[in-house]
């Protein structure tokens, strides 16, 4: 399996970070690529300092074991010559995890002008899975649009909203239910923070 996960600005940092832990952990192989203004929220939320240019990666990884860390790589927001960046570079699947507005709206406007928005002009190009976590409110015309956009496109528009079936106690667990449903999409979820009938019924 391989994947590209890619954050930006908006808020809601821990989703990628917990995302990308779970990637790791499936086995999967991920390209990741942070934003300049993921960096910034990324300080403000979970304190975590780094440069999307030339990133501490032992700063966002945390105790990640060694053998997880050979599964990642990491490309800088402006390393257009990447391999994401070409369509002959096949993935199972990429998610932006937070998707910010104004990424949402250049990869509505097919500006692709930053290597993410190209790794996921060629997501949509190449039919490839294309994962948009949104995350904001309200909504605006605008950002309705181009949800709609990009929808017909091709691409799954999935709001960072978590649910409350089973009961959450923790942040962490809260966080997961969004997580675990972007698993789902990309074939490598587990059943644990999602709808238990059973639970509802007893």
């Amino acid at each position: 399996m391989r994947f590209i996960l890619a954050q930006t600005g908006a808020s809601g940092q821990v989703y990628g970070l917990r995302l990308l832990h779970r990637m790791l952990a499936a086995q999967a192989q991920v390209s990741l690529c942070l934003s300049e203004a993921a960096c910034v929220t990324l300080a403000v939320e979970c304190g975590i300092k780094i440069n999307a240019h030339s990133p501490d990666l032992d700063k966002f990884l945390g105790d990640m074991d060694a053998k997880s860390r050979e599964r990642l790589r990491y490309f800088a927001p402006r390393e257009i010559a990447a391999p994401i960046a070409s369509g002959s570079n096949p993935h199972d699947g990429m998610v932006i995890a937070p998707c910010s507005m104004g990424t949402l709206a250049r990869i509505a406007a097919g500006t692709a002008d930053d290597l993410i928005s190209r790794a996921a002009d060629v997501a949509l190009k190449e039919r490839r899975k294309l994962i948009l976590l949104v995350r904001e409110t309200p909504f605006s015309q605008i950002h309705l649009r181009n949800m709609l956009t990009v929808s017909q496109a091709g691409a799954l528009v999935m709001p960072a909203c978590p649910h409350f079936y089973h009961s959450p106690q923790t942040v962490e667990e809260l966080v997961d239910t969004v997580v675990e449903r972007i698993l789902d999409h990309l074939d490598i979820g587990e059943a644990n923070a999602r709808w238990r009938e059973n639970e509802l019924a007893g």
